[in-house]
C-alpha cells in the first residue's frame, strides 16, 4: 500500500474507532494517525538498510505524540492507539491486524535475551492502559489484557489476562467485534476470590452448626 492509501487507512481506523472524532481533518491532528504515518515511512527505511535515517523519522514522531515505535517493529493492518502517551513499542515486536492499544502500554523485552526479544501480538487484541507486555512470546488472537497487568508468559488465543503477574482468568473469547474492546467488561480476579472465600466460609459455619446439632441431639439421646 502506498502512502495516499495508508494515510485513508489511518484515517478510516482512527474515524472507526474514537467516538470523539467528528471529522477526517481532525484526524490530522491524532497522536495515532501522525505516529503511525512516522512509522510506515521509518520502518520503510529501515528495510532497505538506512538505520540512521528511520530512527531520525521515528524519533521525529516520539517528539510529537509521545509514542515511540521502533522501526523495525512489524505491524499489521488496523493498529489503533487511543491517546497513546507512554506507549512504546520495541524493535523485534510483531502486531497482527486490528489490534488496540490504550496509553502507558509497553511491548518490551526483559533486557535478558538476544534476537527476537519482544512480544508477538495476534489479530484483534486489546491492551489496555498501562499493560506491560515484557518478552519474546505470543498474545494469542482475540485476547484482551487488562489495565496495569504485566504479562511475562504464553497468552493463549481468546483469553483475558489480569493482573501481575498477569494470569489467565478467561478463555475462549470469540472473534472479537469492536464494540467489545473496552476496558471495563473484565473480570476482577481478587473480587472472584474473595467471593470464593464467603461461600466457603459459609458453607463451613453451616455445616459447623449442623454437626452441633447433631451431636446435641446425640447427648440427649445418651441422657435418656
Amino acid at each position: 500500500m502506498g502512502i495516499i492509501g495508508s494515510i485513508g487507512e489511518e484515517i478510516r481506523i482512527v474515524r472507526e474507532r474514537d467516538p470523539a472524532i467528528h471529522s477526517s481533518m481532525e484526524v490530522f491532528l491524532y497522536p495515532s494517525f501522525k505516529v503511525m504515518l512516522h512509522y510506515r515511512i521509518a520502518h520503510r527505511l529501515y528495510e532497505k538498510g538506512h538505520f540512521f535515517w528511520a530512527r531520525w523519522v521515528s524519533q521525529r514522531g516520539v517528539r510529537k505524540t509521545g509514542i515511540e515505535i521502533h522501526p523495525g517493529a512489524k505491524i499489521g493492518k488496523g493498529l489503533f492507539i487511543d491517546h497513546g502517551n507512554g506507549v512504546i513499542i520495541g524493535e523485534t515486536t510483531i502486531i497482527g491486524d486490528n489490534v488496540t492499544l490504550y496509553q502507558g502500554v509497553t511491548l518490551g523485552g526483559t533486557g535478558k535475551e538476544h534476537g527476537k526479544r519482544h512480544p508477538t501480538v495476534g489479530n484483534n487484541v486489546m491492551i489496555s492502559a498501562g499493560a506491560k507486555v515484557l518478552g519474546s512470546f505470543t498474545i494469542g488472537d482475540n485476547s484482551k489484557i487488562g489495565a496495569g497487568s504485566v504479562v511475562l508468559s504464553e497468552v493463549p488465543p481468546g483469553s483475558t489476562v489480569v493482573g501481575v503477574p498477569g494470569r489467565v482468568v478467561k478463555r475462549g473469547s470469540k472473534a472479537l467485534p469492536q464494540e467489545t474492546m473496552n476496558q471495563t467488561d473484565l473480570p476482577d480476579p481478587v473480587k472472584e476470590d474473595i467471593a470464593g472465600l464467603r461461600q466457603a466460609s459459609t458453607r463451613m459455619e453451616e455445616r459447623i452448626q449442623e454437626l452441633e446439632r447433631e451431636l446435641r441431639a446425640l447427648k440427649g439421646i445418651q441422657k435418656e
